[in-house]
C-alpha cells in the first residue's frame, strides 16, 4: 500500500490537470444534504463552483449522475410488489434526469457552458445521448451531463459512468462520495478499518469490496482506465482529484502502474 502524500491544491489555486478528458460520476446523494433526500441547491451550487474551476484549466469534463437522492429503482421495486421491477428501474433513471438538470441550472448560473444528454429520449429538456456529438461537446470545452444510465434497467450508474468513460475515451473516471476512499472493511461498521491509497481491479474483485458494481469494475479493468474514489465533501477534492493528487484511493491496474 502506497504512502499518502500531502494534499496541496486549495481552492482558487492554478490547477494543473493530470487529465486532459475526465469522466464524474456524481452518486444521487451529491445532490442533498448528509442524511436528507431531494434535491439541495446550495449543495449543487458548492460542487458546480468546484467544477467551474476544473473547466477553466482546460479539462474536458462529463459527469454520470445518479438519482437514490429522488428514488432508487431497485429499493423501490423491493418494498412493493405492485410495482414491476424494470418499471422501478426506469422511474431510478428518471430521477437522474432531474438531478441533471438542476446541475445544469447551477453550472449556468456561474457561467458554465454545459449540455444535458440522455440516454432515454427526452429532447425537450436533454439531447439523446450521441456518442460523436458528446465527444464534441467536450472538445468545445462544454461540460456533457449524462443521465438515465444506459437506458436499460438493471444496469447500475456506476456501470454506466464504466461505459461512458469507455466510449468517450476518458483518462480517468472520478466516483465522487461522502466517504474519503475505499476500505477494507466497513468503516461504521469498524472504525480501526484500513483505507487502501492504492489497489488493484483484482484486489477489489476478490475482496469483494464495495468500491462500484463487479460490472463497473471489470470494464474499467479491462481498459485500463483508472478509478479514483474520494470525498467530493471536502472542498477542493475534485480539483485535487484532476490534478492527479493523493486523494482518497486509487483503483489500477497494478501498484506499480500508481506509484
Amino acid at each position: 500500500m502506497a504512502k499518502m502524500t500531502e494534499n496541496s491544491t486549495q481552492p482558487g489555486d492554478n490547477l494543473v490537470p493530470a487529465y486532459e478528458r475526465v469522466l464524474l460520476k456524481m452518486s444521487g446523494e451529491s445532490f442533498c444534504r448528509s442524511g436528507e433526500s431531494g434535491i439541495s441547491m446550495a449543495e449543487v451550487t458548492t460542487i458546480s463552483e468546484q467544477i467551474k474551476r476544473v473547466v477553466e484549466s482546460g479539462v474536458q469534463l462529463a459527469i454520470v449522475c445518479g438519482g437514490g437522492n429522488i428514488l432508487r429503482g431497485k429499493q423501490f421495486s423491493e418494498v412493493s410488489a405492485a410495482i414491476n421491477p424494470a418499471q422501478a428501474h426506469y422511474m431510478g433513471m428518471l430521477a437522474t434526469v432531474i438531478n441533471a438538470l438542476a446541475l445544469q441550472n447551477a453550472l449556468e448560473n456561474v457561467g458554465v457552458s454545459t449540455r444535458v444528454q440522455s440516454a432515454i429520449r427526452m429532447e425537450g429538456v436533454a439531447e439523446p445521448f450521441i456518442r460523436r456529438r458528446c465527444v464534441r461537446h467536450l472538445e468545445k470545452g462544454r461540460v456533457v451531463i449524462l443521465a438515465a444510465g444506459t437506458g436499460s434497467p438493471f444496469v447500475t450508474t456506476d456501470t454506466a459512468a464504466a461505459l461512458r468513460s469507455r466510449e468517450i475515451e476518458a483518462n480517468v473516471l472520478l466516483k465522487a462520495t461522502k466517504v474519503d476512499g475505499v476500505y477494507a472493511e466497513d468503516p461504521v461498521k469498524n472504525p480501526h478499518a484500513v483505507r487502501y491509497t492504492d489497489i488493484t481491479f483484482q484486489d477489489v474483485l476478490t475482496q469483494n469490496l464495495q468500491v462500484m458494481d463487479a460490472q463497473a469494475i471489470h470494464h474499467c479493468k479491462e481498459h485500463g482506465i483508472p478509478i479514483v474514489v474520494f470525498n467530493f465533501q471536502k472542498e477542493g477534492n475534485i480539483e485535487r482529484a484532476i490534478a492527479g493528487e493523493r486523494v482518497g484511493t486509487r483503483v489500477v491496474t497494478s501498484i506499480d502502474e500508481a506509484s
